[in-house]
């Protein structure tokens, strides 16, 4: 929970990495892979893992990513990214039974463990394990610390990955709006793709956090210099209507549930089901039958 909402940082950095794999790797692993070439392969694979028991509670990860070079210049990695909100919660010995169990299943000593840290604070680097007279493992995983990266060195990035993370960044509060408009210019130059950015365009907005003085300063100041300018408005316009339309389906569903269950008491599963996946003109018939329907069957014109 955050500023009063709940936000899920797994899941939004879960669809960044699995929509820009490579990009991903790139910013959140340099170390490892600043020198990945337009044509590797990288495909996600499973996230839990087998259990010995089937009571045990299963390993859960974030993104594992299967890296290989299609060329064989390079052996195969697997690349195991886990974001962790707040670092003082993060364990180093969870990660450490998780990328062991990656290496067994997969069968390969070439794991990358990779933490991205959303909020400062202190984690442990690394972990020793030893006796009196020698160490017997050792573990340390690559750190990216958002909230340590200075966001000016990013802010012409090519990266995709980058820009998008710059509200997520250090930078000096003066420079707030600059960092919002340098994420917004970049989400436009670098993705084509007019539903991604609709997506990430409320990933920044999220992260960015401007309060009304600031959005209304962004939008009379900034945004009539930006040489995007009429594509930032016309995806933030569909953007907010795609958000009022779903707001409005999510409201009928509920309204429609609730008089089923008035009706006939009971809605059974099925009836839950095609609720969800209706489109709007099903959600109209269906209404409209509610009152004169002897069954619910009726309703959504199955047979009984």
């Amino acid at each position: 929970m955050e500023n009063g909402k709940n936000i899920t940082h797994d899941q939004n950095f879960k669809n960044l990495i699995l929509d820009y794999p490579r990009e991903s790797l790139m910013f959140f692993a340099a170390s490892e892979s600043f020198d990945l070439s337009p044509d590797i392969r990288i495909t996600p694979v499973r996230q839990e893992q087998l259990k010995d028991r089937l009571g045990d509670h299963f390993h859960e990860l974030d993104t594992p990513l299967l890296v290989e070079w299609p060329d064989g210049s390079r052996a195969t990695i697997l690349f195991v990214a886990e974001e962790e909100t707040q670092p003082g919660k993060f364990s180093i010995h969870r990660m450490g039974r998780y990328c062991l169990h990656l290496s067994e299943l997969f069968k390969t000593d070439r794991v990358v463990p990779v933490v991205i840290f959303l909020r400062p604070g202190s984690h442990p680097a690394s972990l020793t394990l030893n006796g009196d007279w020698n160490t017997y493992m050792f573990f340390r995983f690559i750190a990216c610390d958002l909230g340590r990266i200075p966001a000016e060195k990013y802010m012409t990035s090519t990266n995709i990955v980058a820009r998008l993370n710059l509200p997520n960044m250090a930078y000096p509060p003066e420079r707030r709006l600059d960092v919002y408009t340098e994420a917004r210019e970049g989400l436009v130059e670098l993705e084509p793709n007019l539903e991604k950015q609709i997506k990430y365009s409320e990933f920044i907005d999220l992260y960015a956090d401007l309060d009304e003085m600031e959005f209304n300063r962004y939008n009379e100041e900034y945004l009539p210099k930006s040489p995007h300018k009429e594509a930032i408005m016309s995806f933030k316009r569909m953007y907010f209507e795609e958000g009022e339309k779903e707001g409005e389906k999510k409201g009928a569903i509920l309204t429609i549930n609730r008089l089923l269950s008035l009706r006939f008491k009971t809605v059974p599963l099925w009836a839950w089901e095609l609720l969800k996946k209706a489109e709007q003109q099903d959600l109209e018939q269906w209404t409209d039958r509610i009152l004169d329907a002897k069954t619910i069957e009726e309703v959504f014109g199955r047979q009984q």
